[in-house]
């Protein structure tokens, strides 16, 4: 802990003596929003937009300001959001360009990565307030590195954390030598490796706390999520539970039967190794080899089911998972039966999950789960991930019963798949009915009305601060 805070209060202090060197930046009417990527096109983007739109309603004179390493104008990003999320702004926001976004690509640090992205983080915030210094900060992405920066410049520091960057669960999982996407083979089978990975994990946690400690607000995206926060940031009475804005809006008004003779699963996810992919293709693939053994007179078996894959690829990388993942439907044997669907509109989105049966989420503890919400609201049936963000707030069972399947191993998420498929029409619509019913609770509307409330306070104190120093 010791050397924790040792490295960290050198960093801070750093900072500090650069500020000072600087000269204090006079702050702007503003709200700077820290989202190095807005082509993402995941759950993160969408409460940008929603945040965005929040603000510019709460108060039209203050400005909204963008922080991001793509190269996009005001227009550009206005449309984005229009296009891709439905989110239409009250006005067009500003942009700053960052051109340090390499220092927080996990590219740029083949060892050690969460340390180099998250000192890389400082530099690209540093790059970000040396550009524009708002009133209030508020960064949508989880780089918690930046909180230090922005406070010691005077801004009010909000977060809207998705994800903790580093948790207990991360150094239990090192411990327990299990290999992940995140903790390679040759570390899980050496015992010494594994024990130095828990205490550089360990060290890095501290830190993070210490730069969460640094936040005036944060909100955060789930029960699991502020569980975390709230170990590791012990700022209880600074965190807020704002639920993610889901378009359950324009998906609830999608019928609710579907195809009985042409089924297809959609999973929509980012094209990231945390994603679980894999576990998909080969969960389906037994599906298959299942469906194969039974009764080839029904028109299901014989082979008129798809599985579809909709996600966006933020780099080269992900279209390099993207062909591996086409090489391994290859392998399964299942190659003619998956479909790709990159970077699809928001309008193709729609109609994709109002024809799907069941949609696949199988990310180990992901956060919240937004895309779970959609399938609930658009009515297909949920296959989610029996861990964190779903297991706690979404795929929960209700007293007239249950709205999802939960599953952990290839072969529950493939008993899961098949006992859809062997659902009555009438039971699917039931569950489809419900699980519709309870996507409401994590509506556009709803995560309007919280996000508000948590920044009611911080809006008050800026824009009494703003009339004193306008009066002056």
């Amino acid at each position: 802990m010791y050397v924790a805070a040792l490295v960290f209060g050198i960093l801070i202090a750093a900072v500090w003596l650069g500020s000072i060197f600087i000269g204090r930046r006079k702050k702007e009417y503003a709200v700077g929003f820290f989202h190095p990527y807005t082509n993402d096109g995941g759950g993160g983007e969408r409460v940008l937009w929603c945040a965005v739109r929040a603000i510019q309603a709460e108060d039209p004179d203050l400005a909204c300001i963008i922080y991001t390493g793509d190269d996009a104008t005001p227009q550009s990003l206005a449309s984005r959001a229009h296009r891709q999320f439905g989110v239409k702004l009250n006005s067009l926001p500003k942009v700053m360009r960052l051109h340090r976004r390499h220092w927080v690509e996990s590219r740029t640090y083949p060892f050690l990565t969460l340390l180099g992205q998250s000192l890389g983080s400082m530099v690209l915030g540093m790059e970000a307030l040396m550009q524009f210094t708002p009133l209030i900060f508020i960064d949508t992405s989880g780089y918690a590195f930046t909180y230090p920066i922005a406070c010691l410049l005077g801004c009010k520091v909000v977060s809207y954390t998705h994800y903790p960057t580093i948790s207990s669960d991360m150094v239990a999982k090192v411990l327990s030598r299990r290999a992940a996407f995140n903790n390679n083979l040759v570390i899980a089978r050496s015992c010494f490796l594994s024990i130095l990975k828990a205490i550089y994990y360990q060290i890095l946690m501290i830190s993070y706390g210490l730069a969460g400690r640094c936040v005036h607000l944060a909100m955060v995206n789930s029960s699991w999520t502020k569980s975390h926060i709230e170990k590791i940031w012990g700022i209880h009475d600074r965190i807020k539970l704002v639920y993610p804005p889901c378009d359950t809006r324009t998906l609830q008004e999608l019928p609710l039967e579907r195809n009985s003779t042409s089924i297809y699963f959609i999973s929509v996810a980012q094209f990231r190794p945390e994603k679980a992919h894999g576990m998909q293709l080969e969960a389906f693939a037994n599906l298959l080899n299942r469906l194969n053994k039974g009764n080839n007179s029904d028109p299901v078996r014989s082979g008129n089911i798809r599985l579809k894959l909709v996600g966006s690829c933020r780099n080269e990388e992900d279209k390099g998972r993207v062909v591996n993942l086409k090489q391994r439907c290859s392998e399964l044997g299942i190659a003619d039966k998956v479909d790709f669907l990159i970077n699809v509109s928001y309008r193709e989105l729609v109609e994709l999950l109002g024809a799907a049966t069941a949609g696949i989420h199988s990310m180990i503890d992901e956060h919240f789960g937004i895309v779970v919400v959609e399938y609930m609201a658009a009515g297909a049936i949920p296959i989610a991930h029996n861990s964190a963000g779903p297991k706690m707030d979404i795929v929960v069972e209700q007293s007239a019963g249950k709205v999802g399947f939960l599953a952990t191993s290839v072969d529950e998420f493939a008993s899961a798949m098949m006992e859809v498929i062997n659902m009555s029409m009438e039971k699917r619509m039931e569950m489809a009915s419900l699980a519709r019913e309870r996507a409401k609770l994590f509506s556009e509307t709803q995560f309007d009305q919280d996000f508000k409330a948590a920044m009611s306070k911080i809006l008050a104190e800026i824009r009494s601060s703003h009339k004193e120093n306008v009066c002056t």
